[in-house]
């Protein structure tokens, strides 16, 4: 299993990061907030879990050992897949991800893409009791990280939010027009990782 990554960043997307370790390019899916902490050229160290398939070996990173826990525990509930672990990680924080599951708060985890009442239901039962109290009282719809990954608001990076809302399970109209929303909001001034977030908010909101 390969636990961590140490190296130098290739490139960063919106959704995942080439970091090249000893002259392997190693392709690293994260969230917005890990992957805002990267930047091309520099050194980087991110933990990492290794999913494999029949089809396929796909590697998840983290910004830190708190995150890949969560991302673990939230993998091992039943109908959880690690698209949708990833989606948890970039709507929560860990902190709020532990007291939505102590308050059972339904509500926090069907505001994430690909979670239902039904599978939100499931994370609390089989979470229940495994999870370490919240080291302090978050906001349930606090976000990991801040900064920028790629983009400056444009069209372009608009479009990039779109594909990478589509990436994690909503329909095409939807994500355009929460985009949109978040645009006009913002004045177009908010980088494409900021627009991401906001999306997701402005998307949680409609369930």
């Amino acid at each position: 299993m390969i636990a961590s990554l140490s190296g130098v960043v290739e490139t960063v997307s919106l959704d995942r990061a080439v970091i090249d370790v000893g002259g392997v390019g190693y392709l690293v899916f994260a969230t917005p907030g890990t992957l805002a902490a990267l930047r091309v050229g520099e050194r980087a160290h991110v933990k990492t879990v290794l999913v494999v398939r029949e089809d396929s070996q796909t590697l998840y990173g983290f910004a830190d050992a708190d995150e890949r826990e969560l991302f673990e525990q939230a993998t091992s509930v039943t109908g959880v897949g690690p698209r949708i672990g990833l989606a948890l990680l970039a709507v929560h924080a860990p902190d709020a991800i532990r007291l939505a599951v102590h308050t059972q708060d339904v509500k926090a985890f069907t505001r994430v893409p690909g979670i239902g009442p039904k599978v939100a239901q499931r994370i609390l039962l089989e979470l229940s009791g495994k999870l370490a109290p919240p080291s302090e009282v978050v906001s349930t719809s606090s976000t990991t990280g801040s900064g920028s990954t790629t983009g400056d608001g444009s069209a372009d990076s608009s479009s990039q939010v779109v594909e990478a809302l589509v990436g994690l399970g909503y329909q095409a109209k939807a994500a355009t027009d929460a985009v949109a929303a978040v645009a006009k909001d913002s004045g177009g001034n908010s980088d494409a990782s900021q627009t991401l977030r906001a999306a997701l908010r402005v998307l949680g909101g409609r369930k």
